[in-house]
């Protein structure tokens, strides 16, 4: 996916992204896409990684009354904390090194549409501090300017962490979430949609053909298709795409019969020097049972989550983040929760009751 795109006005049927489904949890999130979209308000989408939230922002923004102006879309975990200022605000010429002309930035570009900003919660405090005045008074002054722009943008938000957690510990301003969060949508999961899975199969698995040339149209067996239907989509849709286009360009035939959920399996064995402490198991890297996080990424979350806390918070917080992995990881099956963790369904229970609040 590119760091930033624009779409202007054009045909409104033709600008609708594709968005394919029928399982009832699909139907549900896409109805109150369709209920939030003509409400001249602030959205925040959450979901995890490669559920297609920009996808969502996307039609929120054709499905709204402003589907003729500019949809424009910034990647903030695409940008430096120094830039994202620049980039989203604009800036005078002279304002720093490098800058000679001009430059708008992405509220004036989406001024009278919507402006999505993907990965949120990756903002600094003082880009965040601006934002709120951008959504409060409509207006901004670009970098090394004193004069004030006015514009009428409607934000769409996203992100695949927990910005009320965040909030609550001082990681993201409070009053900002508050503005952003008229209305929260959650992405749902590809393995809360498993009705969908031979849906979207068929369809990527249909354009990859057509990008190969193949007359014939493919189709999935039916032991692929259980493999499918089986596995926990830690990528979610993304994921599904990337292995069924595999496995399309893969098969010798237009019946689709072995799929490769892992392409880092290494066919002559461990051959490849480790870093970051990974385990030698010859299949790439240690993988999160969740979501699907190297060890690297998981301990980062983990810094994060606990940093600046005191002792007692900082159990707490571990507490809640070991039982929420757990419960996801077996399908919110509490037994096999408890059991995965070495504790007992009593014990467990404890624990979750104490964080219920948040679950």
């Amino acid at each position: 996916m590119g760091f930033s795109s624009q779409t202007q006005g054009m045909d409104k049927e033709a600008s609708l992204p594709e968005a394919l489904g029928q399982s009832e949890a699909f139907i549900d999130f896409q109805e109150q896409i369709s209920k939030v979209a003509p409400i001249e308000r602030p959205v925040l989408i959450l979901g995890e990684r490669g559920t297609g939230k920009e996808l969502a922002a996307s039609r929120i923004h054709f499905l709204s009354k402003r589907w003729q102006r500019p949809f424009v879309t910034l990647n903030c975990a695409a940008l430096t904390p120094t830039l994202i200022g620049s980039e989203l605000f604009g800036y005078e010429k002279g304002a720093f090194t490098g800058a000679g002309v001009r430059q708008a930035g992405r509220f004036e570009t989406a001024s009278e549409g919507t402006l999505f900003l993907d990965e949120i919660g990756t903002i600094p405090m003082e880009v965040q501090e601006k934002i709120l005045r951008v959504v409060e008074y409509g207006s901004f002054e670009r970098v090394g300017a004193s004069r004030s722009i006015h514009v009428d943008v409607r934000i769409v938000a996203a992100t695949n962490v927990d910005l009320f957690s965040m909030a609550q510990s001082g990681e993201f301003k409070q009053d900002l979430l508050d503005r952003l969060s008229f209305e929260v949508i959650y992405v749902p999961p590809l393995r809360y949609r498993r009705d969908d899975i031979l849906v979207l199969s068929n369809h990527f698995a249909g354009r990859m053909a057509f990008e190969l040339g193949w007359e014939d149209i493919p189709e999935i067996s039916s032991q692929a298709l259980k493999a499918l239907e089986a596995y926990p989509w830690p990528g979610n849709i993304r994921e599904l795409k990337n292995v069924i286009e595999r496995a399309v360009y893969k098969s010798p035939t237009p019946e689709i019969k072995e799929i490769s959920f892992n392409p880092f399996t290494c066919p002559y064995g461990d051959t490849l020097e480790k870093r970051n402490g990974s385990k030698k198991t010859g299949q790439g890297p240690e993988i999160s049972s969740i979501r699907g996080e190297t060890a690297l990424e998981e301990g980062a979350v983990l810094h994060k989550l606990l940093k600046e806390k005191s002792f007692k918070q900082a159990m707490g917080e571990l507490e809640y983040y070991l039982v929420s992995r757990a419960l996801k990881s077996c399908r919110f099956n509490q037994k096999k929760a408890a059991q995965s963790l070495g504790l007992s369904y009593d014990q467990f229970r404890g624990i979750r009751k104490k964080h219920a609040g948040r679950m």
